[in-house]
């Protein structure tokens, strides 16, 4: 506060200015009224202080609560009335009788203990408990130094997801390539984990853009440290971009079709495959988000493969020029086949710094391809050769995470008649929180 006398000797002027508020008041007033104005003004300028987010970086706190904004002071207030309800709750007294619902009772007050001899659990639930721990030493132990829990068995997982499925080569049509690729499928969901048990819901943004149900896929997919299973189901009836070229009387020509409906293809099938390495090497600490990679590890891998495909193009759908180029009794193939195969690969997991992890996993399988179909295909069964290559990102920040994840599936199909590629790529973006 600064104190001027003026010329008169009958007014004072008066500054007070508070600069982590951005307040400033300069007035003028009585020589006789400034000392009760002056503890006005100063009580004014307290609670317009107390009022604001920022600190004062004159008042000192009593402690760190009383550094929180509200919102934050409100939020601390109710986790501890929570967490003191939940303990009141807990040491209540109750009937400590080891009768045969003891254990419920027991349970319900958070004194579960399994491994106790006193306790009279259920036969169903020792024995399920029995299995469980049998199961998690055997099948997911892993090597501490390189491997290790979260510490959370609960997760809520945000996914976006968006795939396609493209198809080039020659059909039995003489001195034709095709070109197929289909356009963007997008889905988005939530899951919820409990431990190796998942619940979720995905909405296909794109079929309800187009009012339909045009595309569908579903995956399942369960991994331990030992071995992983995956399952699945692809069909997609939405339209392609068909490029089509082809040779007719020694002329060359050439066609693009944008919105081309005549092409179905439906897939689905199962992998199970075995880590030899399962000690330091966690693909959970990828793809499911369980396990910390402490230190960069790989391992070999090896599995079968059982896939069944049903693909063919519906000429009537072809405008009637490219139906001239086509000689007569030529008709496009319908591919409906299973495959029975091996599959051998190897995986590895970056660790980079203490947030980041990395992984690579390629997977070529190959077997014996067994043909369905017996219309202007060859009858005779073929080598099944394929590949499986897959990637991912993670970053782990306290009991949050962000990830991303991309698949790919290729098939290559030969035969006298008939040779093409297929490949399913899969991308998905995710964003979740472990408790």
């Amino acid at each position: 506060m600064i104190r001027r006398q003026n010329a008169y000797g009958s007014r004072l002027v008066q500054a007070i200015a508070i600069e982590d508020c951005k307040i400033c008041i300069t007035f003028v007033v009585p020589m006789r009224m400034s000392r009760h104005i002056l503890f006005i003004v100063i009580a004014l300028m307290s609670i317009a202080a107390w009022g604001q987010d920022v600190p004062v970086d004159t008042v000192v706190a009593a402690d760190s609560t009383a550094q929180m904004n509200r919102f934050q002071r409100i939020k601390e207030h109710v986790k501890e009335l929570v967490k003191d309800r939940i303990e009141e709750k807990m040491n209540e007294p109750y009937d400590t009788v080891r009768d045969g619902t003891y254990w419920w009772r027991a349970m319900k007050h958070g004194k579960v203990d399994l491994t106790g001899k006193t306790i009279h659990y259920p036969k169903f639930l020792r024995f399920a408990w029995r299995v469980y721990k049998w199961g998690d030493k055997t099948f997911n132990s892993y090597d501490t130094s390189y491997v290790v829990s979260t510490g959370k068995n609960w997760k809520l997982i945000y996914k976006s997801n968006i795939w396609s499925d493209n198809y080039r080569g020659e059909p039995s049509v003489e001195n034709m390539h095709v070109d197929m690729r289909s356009k963007l499928a997008a889905n988005m969901g939530l899951q919820l984990s409990f431990m190796a048990v998942s619940v979720g819901y995905t909405l296909g943004i794109t079929n309800l853009i187009n009012g339909e149900k045009v595309s569908n896929k579903v995956d399942f997919s369960f991994t331990c440290a030992r071995f992983a299973a995956e399952a699945y189901y692809m069909e997609n009836r939405g339209t392609v971009t068909v490029r089509v070229r082809g040779r007719t009387d020694g002329e060359k020509w050439n066609a693009t079709l944008r919105e081309f409906g005549g092409f179905h293809r439906k897939a689905y099938g199962m992998r199970a495959y075995y880590f030899f390495n399962n000690r330091r090497y966690a693909q959970a600490a990828a793809y499911c988000f369980s396990k910390y990679q402490k230190r960069s590890a790989g391992s070999f891998i090896a599995g079968i493969c059982l896939q069944h495909r049903d693909m063919g193009i519906n000429m009537e759908e072809f405008p009637p020029f490219v139906l001239d180029q086509i000689p007569p009794g030529q008709e496009m193939p319908h591919f409906l086949y299973n495959d029975y195969c091996l599959m051998a690969g190897y995986g590895y997991n970056w660790v980079l710094g203490t947030k980041w992890l990395l992984n690579l996993t390629v997977a070529p399988y190959m077997g014996y391809r067994h043909l369905l179909a017996t219309q202007n295909v060859d009858r005779a069964s073929a080598w099944s050769v394929n590949m499986r290559v897959r990637m991912g990102a993670i970053y782990n920040h306290k009991k949050y995470f962000v990830g991303l994840q991309n698949y790919g599936d290729f098939h290559r199909y030969k035969s006298e008649k008939n040779y093409f590629i297929g490949s399913l790529l899969d991308f998905t973006a995710l964003v979740g929180i472990r408790f």
